[in-house]
């Protein structure tokens, strides 16, 4: 009987059995699947066997006894394919309607080729008790429907590709070529090498170590789960609809000060404490983190209580050691989309979180994943805009009181996306700030502006510069002057014609660098205003400090100063002392002929405002221009616009 081959196949996968089992597992789909694989195979390989020894001794076992181990043999061939499908769809498909629908025409089709195994002929070889083996209907049935499931988990991998794990792709395309190298050698020898068998326990071994060894999910220093364990996991629980809560624990980065022996053990302490709550699954996040996974979403407060009580309770040998760690809660997985949302999530709120900087706890809920996802919306959309070229710049103008007329504007950012929808400054600025796209965004910003006045040269038409707007970042940027003025050397713009504004929050903090950039851009020829005065920020000291031409009034001021009586003796001081200083002043936000009135009479020199004009392209602007570059009509009663 040669049954070596099955006998080292059953040892293989004996071996794998010992080292799968006594290591800890989270149970993924995919994990599950494997283990299904493993069984048949394993019943497989034990049938061969035993089929092998029905042949041999059949003359002393009935005829249906033998017919029947070696159609169950035959039969877990069958399911050993169909298997190799649930494991590759697993990974596909996870448990869409789909998915289902596909199990089910997969399952039919393996109960066909199962039935016509049981209930045609088989042929028995018992000439040479060397080499034993079956053939006829049944056996060319199992090599039929063996080959179809082999083809569609070929079509599966090859056209799902990008869906499938790629480790998991590379093992389940070795299994296929062993298998149909194993079928085609034992075919083609007429069943003297019996290879089947063997090559599907080689099968499993090739996807235990490659995929499915359980150390692959765990952290080797805590022995808790990983993160890759942990986003499988939860894309899982997205998978199959349910809700789950988490609870992060953010230890201190040092638990024992110097003493690292001391600091080890208690980690080893708290770890082992964590390990062992019930209803929950623990992994290791980041360095510091532990992160505690329930799917009983009811659990949470209470979980998070009792942590809270041991931690209270202090640690070591005589509980001496006290530790306060940081705690972010997700009461409801569900708000948030995949489980690398859920990491993007935790890093997002230390990074953001007000209430968790300030109280060293914050509950992550609908609320707080729509901001999040907002924002990474934005986030996309700048990074789209730079390299799609959605970035436009529209104009507002400005009216000089002494000149009667349009004699500058202001440049403002507008992204307009690929369906034509405008988003402000407003909408994207805040979130360019913050991930340092400002400093590309206001470049390209900046050059925009410089091509339109190299190509429509709107000097031509009464306007004496434009004005510029930087972030508090860009202030910041070392290299912003030598850009600047890279920029305009390359559109070969007079310097005159471009006023940059910054705004006195962004003198705050990096007051030297923005000087520097100041004193290199006015040396070139560049003109400074001090944008936002009066928002919150005010303080006449910088108007003093900065080497700025013109101060620019903002609208909320306007506003206070016809609504509050006592901001108008703020407002005149204001512009006293402004104008004592030489510096020219633009009032921002007027909207009414009251408004243009009044400001007027204050000796205010010019007026921007929605009474002249809201923002406007700049195809919109030049004929603006146009039509009232000679002088300001009657309309000026009335308002422009």
């Amino acid at each position: 009987m040669n049954i070596e081959m099955q006998c080292c196949g059953l040892i293989l996968l004996l071996v794998v059995f010992f080292f799968y089992h006594r290591q800890k597992k989270i149970y993924l789909t995919t994990e599950k699947a494997f283990v299904r694989i493993f069984l048949v195979i394993t019943i497989g390989l034990t049938l061969d066997i035993l089929s092998l020894a029905a042949l041999k001794y059949m003359d002393r076992l009935p005829e249906l006894l033998v017919d029947l181990t070696c159609k169950a043999y035959l039969a877990t061939l069958i399911l050993t394919a169909l298997n190799g499908i649930f494991y590759v769809t697993a990974d596909i498909y996870d448990n869409s309607p789909g998915y289902r629908k596909r199990t089910f025409i997969y399952c039919t089709l393996a109960v066909i080729g199962i039935l016509l195994v049981l209930f045609t002929p088989i042929y028995k070889n018992v000439e040479n008790p060397d080499t034993l083996y079956t053939d006829g209907p049944s056996v060319l049935i199992t090599y039929a429907f063996c080959m179809l499931f082999f083809v569609v988990m070929l079509v599966l991998v090859i056209r799902e590709k990008h869906q499938m794990n790629p480790k998991r792709r590379e093992a389940v395309i070795a299994w296929l070529l062993l298998w149909v190298a194993a079928s085609m050698i034992q075919f083609l020898n007429n069943n003297r090498i019996l290879l089947v068998g063997y090559s599907g326990a080689i099968a499993v071994m090739i996807i235990y170590l490659k995929l499915e060894n359980p150390e692959t999910n765990l952290d080797r220093q805590t022995g808790l789960f990983n993160q890759n364990a942990l986003i499988q996991y939860i894309n899982q629980l997205f998978s199959m609809k349910m809700d789950f809560s988490l609870l992060v624990v953010c230890l201190p980065s040092s638990l024992v000060r110097s003493n690292p022996e001391a600091d080890r053990r208690v980690r080893i302490e708290i770890v082992r404490y964590i390990s062992s709550l019930p209803n929950c699954l623990v992994f290791k996040g980041t360095e510091n983190e532990i992160l505690l996974l329930l799917q009983d979403t009811d659990q949470l407060e209470q979980l998070a209580e009792q942590l809270e009580e041991r931690f209270n309770s202090g640690w070591g040998h005589n509980q001496e050691i006290q530790i306060r760690p940081d705690w972010m809660m997700i009461p409801h997985g569900s708000v948030m989309n995949r489980a690398e949302d859920i990491l993007f999530c935790l890093q997002y709120a230390r990074q953001n979180s007000i209430e968790f900087a300030e109280s060293g706890s914050v509950i992550l809920d609908q609320d707080f994943a729509s901001r999040m996802y907002e924002e990474w919306l934005v986030e996309h959309l700048l990074d789209d805009a730079i390299k799609n070229d959605w970035i436009d710049v529209y104009y507002q103008p400005i009216y000089s009181i002494r000149e009667k007329r349009f004699v500058s504007a202001e440049a403002l950012s507008r992204i307009i996306d690929g369906e034509g929808t405008v988003y402000t400054p407003d909408v994207f600025i805040p979130i360019a700030e913050k991930n340092g796209m400002i400093l590309k965004f206001g470049e390209l910003v900046f050059k925009k502006v410089c091509q339109f006045i190299s190509n429509h040269h709107p000097e031509n038409r009464g306007i004496h510069y434009i004005e510029v707007n930087l972030s508090v970042v860009q202030c910041s940027y070392e290299h912003l002057a030598d850009s600047f003025i890279e920029i305009m050397e390359w559109y070969h713009i007079d310097p005159s014609m471009i006023n940059l504004e910054i705004t006195e929050s962004g003198s705050v903090g990096t007051r030297k660098t923005l000087l520097d950039n100041m004193q290199k851009l006015i040396d070139y020829g560049v003109r400074f205003s001090l944008d936002d005065f009066g928002t919150g920020h005010s303080n006449l000291n910088y108007i003093v400090d900065m080497p700025v031409d013109i101060v620019k009034f903002d609208r909320s001021m306007i506003v206070s100063y016809f609504d509050n009586g006592k901001a108008k003796y703020v407002m005149d001081a204001a512009m006293h002392m402004i104008h004592g200083m030489d510096l020219q002043i633009v009032s921002e936000g007027i909207e009414t002929k009251e408004q243009l009135d009044t400001m007027e009479d204050l000796g205010i020199s010019y007026i921007q405002g929605y009474y002249f004009s809201r923002p406007i392209s700049s195809d919109a602007f030049l004929s603006f221009l146009d039509k009232n570059y000679a002088e300001i009509p009657e309309e000026l009663e009335n308002g422009i616009g």
